[in-house]
């Protein structure tokens, strides 16, 4: 029996089937991200990567925002460059851990994605989005810069060119041109309903331990030279060669039926 899903003061856990479904709770503050939302997320996070049978990780926000940003009441208290340095640390360190789980993640936007809110949604694999989102870097206009991730993992996802015209003029940007930017991948009425089906057409059909090793291979190797990255997926394909999904997976192709896949 799966227990119970865990109880937090500014976010909602909840699961639908292999999927598990993360809902930042603040719609008082547009679901800006204080030091209590990095703590239930960390917390949350480690509990979906316990579930063995949580597959896929969905995060969306309550009511009009996915989130508007960091929490600028805490923000304002900041003053020395160390407590500075360290609430940066913070959010990248549940950010990182969100980026790198081995299921895949995806971010479901309405309303406002600005700033730290962005910044989470980069953190997951794929993003959709209301046609009436809008997304951004306002840190610039504030004396700031963005401190969870955003001057490194967008410039890996968009370009230099476009990531540096969103990260210095604090401009927004429509979920329309978003898409066209390759910000995020897909736009829909229904952000978090189209989010839900997306996963589960991929849980459906790709194989788990697959879907960790090539999230391996693609984190690890970007950052580096060619050939390291080419030996490393080498690496990692050997590794799916041995297990038996890829057992499973070439038979039942072979015998012209649906696999049946075990994740190791």
């Amino acid at each position: 029996m799966s227990p119970a899903e865990p109880q937090f003061e500014t976010l909602l856990v909840d699961r639908h089937g292999e999927i598990a479904l993360l809902t930042l709770n603040r719609p008082q503050s547009l679901n800006a991200l204080s030091s209590q939302v990095f703590a239930d997320l960390a917390e949350a996070v480690e509990w979906v990567s316990e579930q063995a049978e949580l597959l896929a990780l969905l995060i969306t926000g309550q009511e009009r925002a996915f989130a508007a940003g960091a929490d600028l009441t805490e923000l304002d208290a900041v003053e020395s460059a160390f407590e500075g340095r360290e609430l940066s640390l913070a959010g990248q360190d549940v950010f990182q851990v969100i980026s790198q789980l081995p299921i895949p993640t995806m971010a479901a936007i309405s309303g406002y994605a600005l700033g730290g809110g962005l910044e989470l949604a980069l953190a997951c694999d794929l993003r959709v989005a209301h046609p009436q989102a809008k997304l951004g870097f306002p840190e610039v206009k504030l004396g700031l810069i963005p401190g969870y991730g955003g001057t490194q993992r967008l410039p890996r996802l968009i370009g230099l060119g476009r990531a540096l015209d969103l990260l210095l003029s604090g401009r927004q940007v429509s979920a329309g041109e978003a898409l066209q930017m390759g910000l995020i991948n897909l736009v829909s009425e229904e952000p978090l309903q189209a989010a839900r089906e997306y996963l589960e057409r991929l849980l459906s059909s790709s194989a788990p331990l697959s879907v960790g090793l090539i999230k391996e291979a693609v984190r690890r190797g970007q950052d580096g030279p060619l050939g390291e990255g080419l030996e490393l997926e080498a690496d990692l394909f050997g590794l799916a060669c041995s297990s038996a999904d890829k057992r499973e997976g070439v038979r039942a192709f072979l015998e012209k039926r649906s696999p049946r896949w075990e994740g190791r």
